[in-house]
């Protein structure tokens, strides 16, 4: 029997309460235990379908994985450069999901916007997987503005045309 195929489309405003559900569920599960309760109860607040649905209305470009009719992942892009979520539901982890939302969020980016750096802040369960993903630490963990304990971390594309070193 075959596996279902990941469908991976851009998100709509009306699909704010699912991502809401989503990323919830996988913070209290893999984020929440490593952060402060304050800051934990902050960042459950900010992801509302309210939040979730200005941020779509407004340009942040979101992208939802399925498996079938399940949503099982979401990546989240602002400005085209820096990666806000990327979410992947517990049982559905260590299936490429992550990467295959990251591989079509970071092209999208570098087809509307010609994005060669990318930036995000990880958590500490997260650190691993953005390495796998290519990505780099710029420093060591922090206490972001929003309270979470995060580590920022950067990836920069090679130049069309040029061959790496």
């Amino acid at each position: 029997m075959s596996q279902p195929i990941l469908r991976v489309r851009l998100a709509r405003p009306d699909d704010a309460p699912a991502i809401a559900v989503l990323i919830r569920r996988v913070a209290r599960r893999w984020i929440l235990p490593d952060q402060s309760r304050e800051a934990g109860q902050a960042f459950i607040s900010r992801i509302n379908a309210k939040s979730l649905r200005e941020k779509i209305c407004t340009g942040q470009r979101f992208y939802l994985g399925y498996l079938a009719d399940v949503l099982v992942g979401v990546s989240g892009m602002r400005d085209d450069c820096h990666l806000v979520h990327l979410f992947v539901g517990t049982r559905y982890q260590g299936q490429g999901i992550a990467r295959r939302l990251w591989q079509r969020t970071m092209r999208d980016a570098v087809r509307r916007a010609g994005t060669r750096r990318f930036t995000l802040n990880a958590t500490r369960c997260g650190v691993p997987v953005y390495l796998r993903l290519g990505f780099r630490a710029t420093g060591p963990e922090q206490i972001a503005h929003h309270g979470l304990r995060v580590t920022p971390m950067k990836m920069i594309l090679p130049t069309p045309g040029r061959k790496r070193a």
